[in-house]
């Protein structure tokens, strides 16, 4: 099966000719090889060659968007505070603490060719994220959420950017892709067995295109399913390893600092 994303990729004024399908969306930047959801991980994830990253929002008091996975600081940065309870500026003054604002990744982004793909955390990230980045007139960017609520929340003010729905497993996609009137069907099924990809049949794939929807797939970091994942007529795939998708950029910066 084939799919020519030619006309989402006009409709939603994405670049045409970045880098190759499936994209490359770094999750969390790449967060295999650097702390996630930092600038440097996302840096080195567009090094490596990933055409989008995947970042998660959070709102800190005053209400600015920053990227971080957890409101807790505990998992990453061993610190027992929240960023709800914190301005940007006490979040900022945090020693050893590296939380980007959102407008920081997306700057990165636009000097960078890089595309956002944004997961939204923290409910009211999703309208401010669509405010800045068509402020920026930024258009190479998606907005979804594991939340139905927050990505019909865009849809129903009618927000011109791509809308995602995540999917846990055991989940039925195209039920909640009509409920949160999403365009893409993002399965994160990376737990489901040592061959996940065998859930992505033929038939998921039709519904889902039938529906006018297009499909991205889970973080993966298994060679084996990730070549079989590359295969399939997806938008893109996540993954903590960009390299392991495009290892040809970096044999190319290799070559490149030879010379």
């Amino acid at each position: 099966m084939t799919r020519d994303f030619s006309a989402f990729f006009e409709h939603y004024g994405w670049p045409s000719g970045k880098g190759r399908l499936p994209f490359c969306i770094g999750h969390r930047g790449a967060s295999g090889h650097e702390r996630e959801n930092t600038i440097a991980a996302f840096r080195r994830a567009a090094e490596l060659g990933a055409e989008m990253w995947e970042l998660d929002t959070q709102l800190t008091k005053d209400g600015v968007v920053v990227v971080s996975h957890d409101d807790h600081l505990e998992r990453v940065f061993g610190i027992d505070r929240r960023i709800s309870e914190m301005t940007a500026a006490e979040l900022a003054a945090l020693d050893d603490v590296d939380i980007p604002s959102f407008s920081e990744v997306a700057a990165l982004g636009r000097a960078t060719g890089t595309g956002l793909y944004v997961e939204l955390k923290a409910p009211g990230t999703g309208l401010r994220c669509w405010q800045h980045l068509a402020e920026m007139n930024q258009r190479f960017a998606c907005l979804g959420s594991f939340d139905t609520a927050q990505v019909r929340e865009l849809r129903d003010a009618a927000c011109d950017f791509p809308l995602s729905v995540l999917i846990r497993v055991g989940h039925d996609p195209h039920t909640l892709g009509d409920e949160a009137g999403a365009d893409i069907l993002h399965l994160c099924w990376e737990r489901a067995g040592e061959r996940p990809q065998d859930l992505v049949s033929d038939a998921l794939l039709r519904r889902a295109f039938d529906a006018g929807r297009e499909i991205v797939l889970w973080h993966e970091e298994r060679p084996a399913i990730l070549d079989d994942l590359m295969k399939l007529p997806v938008l893109g795939i996540c993954t903590d390893l960009p390299d392991l998708m495009r290892p040809s950029a970096v044999k190319e910066k290799a070559v490149g600092r030879q010379g």
